[in-house]
């Protein structure tokens, strides 16, 4: 049951559908940030020896594609999401920055990069995530599992989650990823179910939601970790609905962020949670049964994906 009091649940008021549709017809200018919505920007020399390294082995990371604003601090950190085939998506979501169209051959040689710059960095937490190629007989799910052996093999006690695409539901490629040495199996359903043909183009709410049951169901002791932006017009009991979903799936990790625009090319925000109504999602959340969860204006679905296993 929800534990929102009357009073909370009140102040919570997201773009009206209609007035959603208004602004997007009208192409009314995005709304200017919050006093809430900042980040500061470390630089040191973990950074600077992160992004050597990095461009040393022609490696991408989705901090940098997909203009992260978390990059100072995480890579500051000594953390980075690596963003395995290449950098070119063979999908075209609107919320999303990373280049579009026919994606370069595979690099072979990648999953040993990966593995030699995360022994390098003496990493303890690791995330993998990829652009979609749906060029690939296995959509890139066996290049998955090859960079996460190859991690393990270099750094044993390395802990891996993998932030896969949705395979476009083929259970045999979401077992080829469970079944490797990793400890989260994480994919993003970004939005509710109503926004999806807006912000999601390509994709299927529900083909994504099944991915994650899949996993369960491939190797039952997996963590499942999910995603999603706020900010687009999407309602309170839409939300609630999709957490209520989450978990019928078995997910155990719910990130919750504040989606932001990264080029004028994408989709305009509609809206700007305040922090306070962060708090009230995770609450609602944590009592729906989730293990975990990030909920704030600055969260995106890798930031601070090393605290979960300290948890």
């Amino acid at each position: 049951m929800p534990i929102m009091s009357q009073s909370a649940a009140s102040s919570y008021r997201p773009l009206p559908v209609l007035a959603e549709r208004a602004s997007a017809q009208a192409g009314s200018p995005t709304p200017r940030h919050p006093g809430w919505i900042k980040t500061r920007f470390s630089q040191n020399e973990r950074f600077d020896f992160l992004r050597g390294i990095l461009r040393e082995k022609g490696l991408h990371t989705v901090c940098e594609e997909a203009q992260c604003p978390n990059i100072g601090e995480c890579w500051a950190h000594g953390t980075a999401t690596f963003m395995l085939l290449g950098d070119t998506c063979t999908r075209g979501c609107s919320f999303c920055a990373v280049g579009k169209g026919k994606p370069l051959p595979v690099d072979a040689q990648e999953p040993e990069h990966v593995a030699e710059t995360v022994s390098a960095l003496g990493l303890d937490y690791v995330v993998l995530t990829s652009v979609d190629r749906d060029d690939l007989p296995d959509e890139g799910a066996g290049h998955f599992a090859e960079t996460i052996r190859a991690i393990r093999r270099r750094l044993p006690e390395c802990r891996v989650e993998a932030l896969v695409p949705d395979f476009n539901g083929r259970e045999e490629l979401i077992a080829v990823v469970a079944d490797a040495p990793l400890l989260v199996y994480a994919h993003n359903l970004e939005t509710v179910p109503r926004l999806y043909r807006r912000v999601r183009q390509g994709s299927d709410y529900r083909r994504s939601l099944g991915c994650l049951g899949a996993a369960k169901r491939a190797r039952p002791s997996l963590l499942t970790k999910s995603s999603l932006m706020l900010g687009l017009g999407e309602s309170r009991e839409e939300l609630l609905g999709v957490f209520r979903d989450l978990r019928e799936q078995g997910c155990d990790i719910l990130t919750l962020g504040q989606y932001l625009r990264p080029t004028h090319d994408q989709v305009e925000v509609f809206r700007y949670v305040p922090p306070g109504e962060f708090a009230e999602l995770k609450a609602e959340a944590m009592a729906l049964g989730f293990q975990h969860v990030v909920s704030s204006p600055m969260a995106r679905s890798s930031y601070h994906a090393w605290e979960v296993h300290e948890k």
